[in-house]
């Protein structure tokens, strides 16, 4: 393991003595996760959650995080600030993934095994409704505006459209086989899905608000597709930029990243990347695209401003999941194989240290907050 001596870095931020910062590490294979001291660059504590932990998310209006336990068809709540789960909501049939909306009023869980989405009510910790999707749905993401959720059915090759207003399935789409990351425009505009199992990314155009009573004679548009775009074998993820102007396919069959205009709808140039890229991520600045190679034990650099590969990052054994600090200082890499998590200093694309997480770690988030005094959590 790799220590931190000295001084501390001239680009680490000044942090208030209330602000708090963690990593959120689900460790599969132990059935914890892993929590991380962002402010301090060490591991805090590790705390028992359900069978199987996979995905993590962050409440960014409360001070809780969510993860999903695939073994127990639960979530476990986390008090961010007792560092403690504080309630478990039973859910369906082999859930792995968990979206937030940005109002943090509610999230939604994609069950695989019973074909269905749960509905959370975040204020009371428990499922208020079952939406009825297609086969084996892996990720439901809710839009910005709050208005539409996203599934991807892997199972049936499709994606579902559903109004988060009514919690009714508005449109369907086929044609997407292995239907898998999506990502949404900052406008909510627009949904871009990949289809893993083949060469594509579907881009769909997400229906408009009606018109207010006011202004009758508005145009509005349903959902529709815009394309069906050829980018490299096997497209497993998708790294959306802050700005929303640019997807990033990650090919993992290939090799490659693949360039899409979001505006346009059109596929730019592909990059080779590495041996076996599984994730990427863009900087809040949009200049660099880091992507994890899983076979290689280490991060792709890509320069975005320039479309060039500038440069590798060291990293554990297994690279797979990324999440950054909220400054963009650090970048915190789950390596699924090492059993750890690799702590990129982003301004130098380098190895700051390798933190210690539980076995299988398969998806981080990152939570910062302020606690209302300055007592030691």
């Amino acid at each position: 393991m790799f220590l931190l001596t000295g001084c501390r870095p001239h680009d680490f931020p000044d942090y208030p003595a209330n602000y708090r910062e963690y990593a959120y590490v689900t460790n599969g294979g132990s059935n914890t996760v892993t929590v991380l001291d962002v402010v301090n660059v060490r591991q805090d504590r590790v705390i028992p959650v359900g069978t199987n932990p996979t995905g993590v998310a962050i409440n960014s209006k409360r001070n809780e995080v969510y993860v999903v336990n695939t073994g127990s068809n639960s979530v476990s709540v986390i008090d961010a600030e007792k560092k403690a789960v504080v309630a478990t909501i039973p859910v369906r049939q082999r859930p792995y993934f968990i979206s937030v909306s940005a109002d943090g009023t509610r999230a939604y869980v994609a069950n695989s095994g019973s074909n269905n989405v749960s509905v959370i009510d975040l204020n009371q910790h428990r499922e208020i409704a079952e939406i009825g999707v297609g086969e084996a749905p892996g990720e439901a993401a809710i839009s910005p505006d709050g208005r539409t959720l996203v599934v991807s059915n892997r199972g049936s090759g499709s994606v579902s459209i559903v109004d988060a207003q009514t919690d009714k399935v508005r449109s369907v789409w086929s044609g997407c086989p292995g239907a898998t990351d999506i990502a949404i425009l900052p406008d909510s505009s627009k949904a871009f899905i990949a289809c893993s199992s083949g060469h594509q990314v579907m881009a769909l155009s997400l229906a408009t608000a009606p018109p207010a009573k006011s202004s009758m004679s508005s145009q509005t548009h349903g959902d529709a597709l815009l394309a069906l775009l050829d980018v490299g074998k096997t497209p497993i993820d998708l790294a959306l930029k802050p700005d929303g102007g640019e997807i990033f396919t990650v090919n993992y069959d290939s090799g490659s990243i693949s360039e899409i205009d979001t505006s346009t709808n059109e596929v730019g140039a592909a990059y080779l990347v590495g041996t076996h890229p599984v994730r990427g991520v863009a900087s809040t600045d949009n200049s660099t695209l880091y992507v994890s190679d899983f076979d290689a034990d280490s991060l792709g650099v890509f320069s975005i401003v320039d479309a060039d590969l500038v440069g590798t990052a060291r990293s554990g054994d297994g690279p797979d999941a990324m999440a950054f600090s909220s400054a963009g200082h650090l970048l915190f890499v789950a390596d699924a194989r090492s059993g750890d998590v690799a702590v990129i200093r982003t301004l130098t694309h380098s190895l700051l240290t390798i933190l210690p997480a539980g076995n299988k770690p398969n998806d981080i988030a990152v939570k910062a907050f302020l606690v209302r005094s300055h007592r030691s959590l």
